[in-house]
């Protein structure tokens, strides 16, 4: 038998380094279509319009107990009051300060664009600010030290944006929260933003298992902090009692309820802690279908417009605008135009802003943008180097 040309050898063994090149740059990095992100960017920001109106009407209603009786049905007319929703529109600040000053956006630009706002803020946000108009300068801002809410719930109902614009990229929506979540909240404050934050990352390449996208969001904080003890509480009592809600919150209550809040002595707790796991509870009982999401993350009462916000949000951003039943979306065509409160953004604006900055970000991370599909590095989940904790006496 003749041996083959070494020059055959040489070709095959070329060919066989090319493929494996291109198994491993396949195993380095994942594609999603322009039109698919499109479809969960606006299923993200659809999900917490329908989500926030749903739960407006029980906002600080029910506090340290259970809602029980039957909710309001849903309208599609009620998703127009998100127009005036500080949940959305303050996000938008954000956004618009991004645009403005770029992906390396310091901690004084961020500050100093928070600061200029003129819109009606409560607990860490409005602590937050006066901070900053006082020239105490982020993260100096929401350190507990210069701000007694720095546990509150207020950057994580505002940290959904970096989750939308970092598609996959859950080191870069961290690195954003760091920047943005220190202006008004320090530690779990912060942590509760970098969990939903991090779980839009997740949602973008997971339709259907929320669970993924729960410990995805986990993996971006630190296991040694008391947020991320609070959510594995969550799934613990979840797959104690996997029918029965109501079971799971009695257990977060007993165990997390511990009125150490920002205000000692009142039935209303607005730590971000226990309304993100009112959040997961929502998400998990909810089991993909968006109104019983949405029911169960309100049922389990405090700050229910956010926490139904953040979970619908997610759960938009996993099924996809399209995917979304029309009874929820139908009148938001009526609405497209309409700027929200403060902000120069509209839906129909909102979402080609937020793919700007989302390729611009894709492109910072090492990935690129094709005629039809975004190629995006692989990112692992990481939290961030150091523990932030605060312990009130």
């Amino acid at each position: 038998m003749r041996s083959k040309p070494r020059s055959l050898w040489i070709s095959l063994a070329l060919v066989g380094l090319f493929l494996l090149g291109q198994y491993s740059l396949a195993e380095e990095r994942r594609v999603i279509t322009k039109e698919r992100f499109l479809d969960k960017c606006r299923g993200a920001w659809a999900g917490q319009m329908i989500g926030v109106t749903y739960g407006d009407p029980y906002e600080f209603r029910s506090n340290a107990k259970p809602i029980t009786e039957p909710l309001q049905e849903w309208t599609a007319e009620r998703v127009r009051g998100a127009i005036q929703q500080d949940d959305l529109y303050v996000e938008m600040t954000f956004l618009k300060a991004l645009e403005e000053h770029g992906l390396d956006i310091t901690f004084e630009q961020a500050g100093a664009a928070f600061a200029a706002t003129e819109y009606k803020l409560w607990h860490a946000n409005r602590v937050g600010r006066e901070n900053v108009q006082k020239g105490i300068m982020p993260p100096a801002s929401g350190h507990p030290d210069n701000n007694p809410h720095a546990n509150d719930i207020d950057f994580q109902i505002e940290a959904d944006l970096f989750g939308i614009i970092c598609p996959g990229l859950p080191q870069e929506s961290n690195r954003l929260c760091e920047v943005f979540g220190h202006i008004m909240n320090y530690g779990d404050g912060v942590y509760g933003g970098m969990f939903v934050a991090g779980m839009y990352t997740a949602a973008y390449f997971e339709d259907n298992d929320v669970e993924k996208v729960i410990r995805e969001g986990l993996a971006c904080i630190p296991a040694a902090s008391e947020y991320a003890a609070c959510i594995r509480d969550v799934l613990k009592y979840h797959a104690q009692n996997p029918d029965d809600w109501l079971a799971t919150w009695e257990a977060i209550e007993k165990r997390w309820q511990d009125d150490t809040d920002c205000q000692p002595g009142d039935p209303v707790n607005i730590d971000a802690r226990l309304n993100g796991a009112y959040v997961v509870i929502g998400l998990l009982y909810g089991k993909g279908d968006p109104l019983k999401t949405m029911e169960y993350a309100v049922r389990c009462g405090q700050d229910a417009d956010c926490n139904a916000s953040t979970a619908m949000g997610v759960l938009g951003c996993m099924k996809g605008f399209s995917q979304l039943d029309k009874q929820l979306t139908s009148d938001i065509q009526n609405i497209a135009d309409q700027k929200f409160s403060y902000t120069d953004y509209s839906f129909g604006t909102l979402i080609p802003a937020s793919q700007r900055i989302a390729e611009q970000i894709i492109r910072r991370s090492g990935g690129e943008i094709g005629e039809v599909e975004y190629f995006i590095p692989r990112q692992d989940p990481q939290p961030p180097q150091s523990l932030e904790q605060w312990k009130k006496s």
